[in-house]
């Protein structure tokens, strides 16, 4: 049966539309079985619990095992596993590959030894590694015994770099030659092969030591004459290489800097030791970017939606902790001026404009600073040159909106001296949301930190504790 990708986001929320619909029908009929008692009972709900399977496991037949994960992700967790049991055996690891790592761990789980072997021995060595650490030890042992001395010698080395370094990633199915034969020879020795490797582009050209001489395109193995030998027609200057200790996130940069496709890893010697492909990088892209969102709303990890109630509480509750402590030191600030509002109660109407559009400048500030530090775009050595930028844009947008707000107090409450304040309030804590948004992922970064985690969290409790302050403690002094 013919496999279904979708190409389009539409499609898969159709595939999915799809699958709730049968689920609900299931249920539905279960549920109306149950409820009439009629000759037969039994009988019925299994002719009817059989065809909504058939019809079920028909159309995940038919989908792409990506599209698949994206169902499951999508399901409840009783729904999901039901899913899940009805996938085809021969899916399944290519489908625990594609789901997130919280998923997955629901999916395993439910999976017993035999289950996992079967589905992880069908799969290549490096993306046998990249599951690795989600499998039970006893049966990864049992994997690992299965497969051939060479194929164990790639999953140990592709499991013994960082997970975020090029060598974690890399991949050893690749096609090398030698730069002393023919094109014709090159070609006679692909024809050998059921099917290249994915995302071949090129070959990698090498001599009887495997340290790397150069690339052959397809392009130049294709458009030359078969007598020239590879030596004629490779690249062997500016050819872009890893090293296995490289960041991922460094290439994934260079790929898409040089529009590449895959790139040779070599270690020190330029002996080659695998390949990395856009695949992988794309994946990397994604999932920084997923870590990224997740660490400036305080996230620890990726959830998923549909999580126990206490996994979700672990996962979230340390920088909800930090909010409340946050939460608390302004509410202190506001109780401060307790009197001051009690004078002039317009106080209170208004300290929250100062506070909120502090917190929204100063994340507009430290999201771009991150993205800019996610895309190697800038160095903690920049600080003070961004801060002097920032700090410009911050003191136009405070002097035009605080005056705009200003003069809406003004006209509301028929008092000039407090639409004053209020511009002059807007105006430093849109200065001090600046300097935040500029100097707190500079700083993680430099002292080696994540530059995103936490970031919103911290920029709306320093601007509203410090608008509230700034506001208020003006009101005081000029007004009562």
């Amino acid at each position: 049966m013919t496999e279904q990708k979708s190409r389009d986001p539409d499609s898969l929320h159709r595939h999915l539309r799809d699958v709730q619909d049968l689920l609900s029908r299931q249920h539905l009929v279960e549920s109306l079985v149950h409820r009439q008692q009629m000759p037969h009972q039994n009988l019925v709900e299994s002719i009817t619990h059989r065809q909504n399977l058939v019809r079920l496991r028909r159309k995940l037949d038919r989908l792409h095992p990506a599209d698949i994960a994206c169902i499951l992700e999508a399901l409840p967790l009783a729904d999901r596993l039901f899913v899940w049991d009805q996938v085809r055996a021969e899916k399944d690891g290519d489908i625990l590959l594609e789901v997130s790592d919280a998923v997955r761990a629901t999916l395993i789980e439910t999976m017993d030894s035999d289950e996992i072997k079967a589905a992880v021995e069908s799969l290549d060595t490096d993306e046998l590694a990249d599951l690795a650490p989600d499998l039970p030890p006893d049966v990864m042992r049992d994997v690992l015994a299965s497969l051939d001395q060479e194929e164990q010698e790639q999953v140990r080395a592709a499991m013994s770099y960082p997970e975020d370094t090029v060598g974690a990633l890399m991949d050893f199915d690749m096609v090398t030659v030698r730069e002393d034969v023919t094109l014709e020879v090159v070609l006679r020795y692909l024809r050998r092969f059921e099917a290249l490797p994915d995302h071949t582009d090129k070959l990698f050209v090498v001599d009887r030591d495997d340290r790397l001489r150069g690339v052959l395109t397809l392009e130049a193995l294709l458009i030359n004459d078969l007598e020239k030998k590879v030596s004629q027609v490779m690249t062997s200057k500016s050819v872009v290489t890893f090293a296995p200790e490289d960041d991922a996130g460094d290439a994934a940069k260079a790929f898409e800097r040089y529009d590449l496709v895959s790139v040779p890893v070599v270690d020190a010697t330029r002996r080659v030791l695998g390949r990395i492909t856009i695949d992988d990088m794309v994946d990397q892209i994604r999932e920084e970017s997923e870590a990224e969102i997740f660490s400036q709303a305080g996230l620890r990890e990726e959830e998923d939606i549909f999580a126990p109630v206490i996994r979700s509480v672990k996962n979230r509750w340390a920088w909800l902790a930090i909010n409340l402590v946050t939460a608390f030191i302004a509410s202190r600030v506001i109780d401060l001026f307790q009197g001051s509002i009690e004078q002039l109660v317009a106080l209170a109407a208004l300290m929250p404009i100062v506070a909120g559009i502090g917190g929204n400048a100063g994340n507009q500030t430290i999201t771009m600073i991150v993205r800019a530090i996610a895309m190697g775009q800038v160095e903690p050595t920049a600080l003070w040159r961004l801060l002097r930028k920032e700090l410009g844009v911050a003191l136009i947008n405070g002097v035009v909106w605080g005056g705009a707000i200003g003069a809406v107090a003004w006209w509301l409450y028929r008092n000039l001296e407090l639409g004053l304040v209020m511009t002059a309030a807007m105006t430093l804590n849109l200065l001090l949301a600046a300097t935040a948004g500029v100097v707190i992922p500079l700083l993680r970064q430099r002292f080696g930190r994540d530059p995103a985690l936490g970031g919103s969290v911290m920029m709306t409790a320093l601007t509203d504790s410090g608008g509230f302050f700034i506001f208020l403690g003006l009101a005081t002094v000029f007004l009562l």
